[in-house]
């Protein structure tokens, strides 16, 4: 796990903590407990999601604003807490990135992470002061890894759902809409099984897509509401050990100003702390966004497929050569990476499952894999959900003339007489128009029908509308 950059080994400082000494780099704002981590965890070299710490340091802000207020935290002042508010908030808008090195493979709790944010802003905090600031007294009083990592957790994926998740696809839909309405009267054969189905219009099945996202979109939002009920106060086993009466609703008061978000204390601390409902919720949700996604990006692919041997009613934007060894070759790419996307996402949720399933007694100890597990199919949905509204739908172009001739030319235009000449015959007109008999025309002449009753009865426009 890398650390931040040092010249030699003099310039190393020596910190301590409940387990002895330990020697920490001398410009690094961290201390004993950070260290350990960063040596005991060398991993996967992916540290803890920015939301997380972002989240972390609004935690401790409002923690310290609260704590300074009510005056009932031993040597916990006014000085110390206007230091470690505003040390807090640094490290929530990312001034601090750089201090945050843990490894997301780490204790289960998360508690290495905690201490991680608990020691920097102490650090901080002191330099402010001109005194020290302890991480734990301080910093962390009223809290407990076990309550603050989970309410964190939470929240960052209810800001992600909210604020990034949730626009994305709702821009895709928008975006995709706008193209339906363009599309609106381009008739074309419709597809069941991949074989020819009655005809419908591009602009319904472009709006099909549009109203699948819309769909899938809902329960995102039912995700944040549950995601902003949090555990904190509950303390280390959901009992409020050590936790003054009022605490946890005013700091969740202070959190919902900083945040946005509107967030409530649990019901049930204990539950939230020992189970991840809300967790599999999100992912579930993440999940559904994403088979959406895979659905529409598969769509494309096959409308697109040609340009002379394949289906060809679309035209994507010819974003980068796609082949190091056909010349011209031009392949659908960004629908490539929705699905790829899709598959990870899916991947990830069964991540999830086994995570929130598999906590012990009164501690859910998947807290780190989660934080990580969630932000990555937050952002994954998120960028290419843009990215297929930008350099794919926006710019895609529609082969009107060849969606009409296929529509023309499929037998399913005969569904609309079978009402009138009753299913076996028209299907017998259909069988033997394929296979060596009369065209569909010509057959269904045989049954009676005069020129004018054919026309109008094969004709996919009529059709397309539901006519009958």
């Amino acid at each position: 796990m890398d650390t931040p950059p040092r010249s030699n080994v003099t310039e190393d400082r020596i910190e301590h903590d409940s387990l002895g000494e330990v020697r920490v780099p001398g410009n690094a704002r961290w201390g004993a407990q950070t260290q350990r981590a960063v040596e005991n965890f060398p991993i996967s070299g992916q540290a803890m999601p920015s939301t997380v710490i972002r989240m972390l340091g609004w935690i401790k802000a409002s923690a310290a604003r609260v704590n300074g207020l009510r005056g009932d935290i031993p040597g916990f002042d006014a000085e110390i807490a206007a230091a470690v508010e505003s040390a807090a908030l640094e490290v929530a808008a990312g001034q601090w990135a750089d201090q945050f090195p843990i490894d997301v493979y780490q204790t289960g709790s998360g508690t290495s992470t905690n201490m991680n944010v608990n020691e920097v802003i102490a650090h901080l905090a002191a330099q402010r002061c001109g005194r020290p600031v302890h991480p734990n007294d301080h910093v962390n009083a009223a809290q407990s890894s076990n309550d603050v990592m989970p309410t964190a957790i939470r929240l960052a994926t209810a800001l992600q759902l909210r604020d990034t998740v949730g626009p994305a696809i709702r821009e895709l839909a928008r975006v995709i809409d706008r193209r339906a309405s363009e599309a609106a009267e381009i008739v074309k054969a419709g597809r069941t099984h991949l074989m020819d189905a009655a005809p419908l219009f591009v602009g319904d099945e472009m709006g099909a897509w549009a109203a699948q996202l819309d769909l899938a979109e809902a329960p995102l939002r039912a995700a944040v509401d549950a995601l902003c009920r949090v555990p904190l106060g509950g303390s280390a086993v959901g009992t409020g050990l050590n936790v003054p009466p009022g605490w946890a609703d005013a700091v969740i008061a202070h959190l919902s100003t900083l945040s946005g978000l509107t967030v409530t204390p649990a019901a049930n601390r204990f539950a939230l702390m020992a189970g991840a409902e809300a967790y599999a919720e999100a992912s579930a949700a993440l999940r559904g966004v994403a088979a959406s996604l895979c659905k529409i990006a598969n769509d494309l692919r096959w409308l697109s497929s040609g340009p002379f041997t394949g289906l060809a009613e679309l035209r994507l934007p010819e974003l980068q050569p796609g082949s190091s060894i056909m010349p011209g070759k031009v392949n659908p790419v960004i629908a490539e990476a929705a699905v790829q996307v899709a598959a990870r996402v899916a991947g990830n949720d069964v991540t999830i499952g086994i995570a929130a399933a598999s906590g012990n007694l009164q501690l859910n100890t998947y807290q780190p894999l989660v934080a990580a597990t969630l932000d990555e199919s937050s952002r994954l949905i998120a960028n290419v959900a843009n990215v297929l509204a930008e350099r794919c739908v926006a710019g895609l172009e529609i082969d009107a003339e060849r969606c009409r001739r296929y529509a023309e030319a499929s037998p399913a235009l005969v569904t609309g007489l079978s009402r009138s000449i009753g299913y076996e015959p028209a299907a017998a007109a259909v069988h033997g128009a394929l296979h060596g008999g009369p065209d569909l025309r010509a057959a269904l002449a045989n049954l009676g029908l005069s020129d004018a009753e054919i026309a109008e009865a094969l004709d996919p426009v009529r059709l397309a509308r539901g006519d009958s």
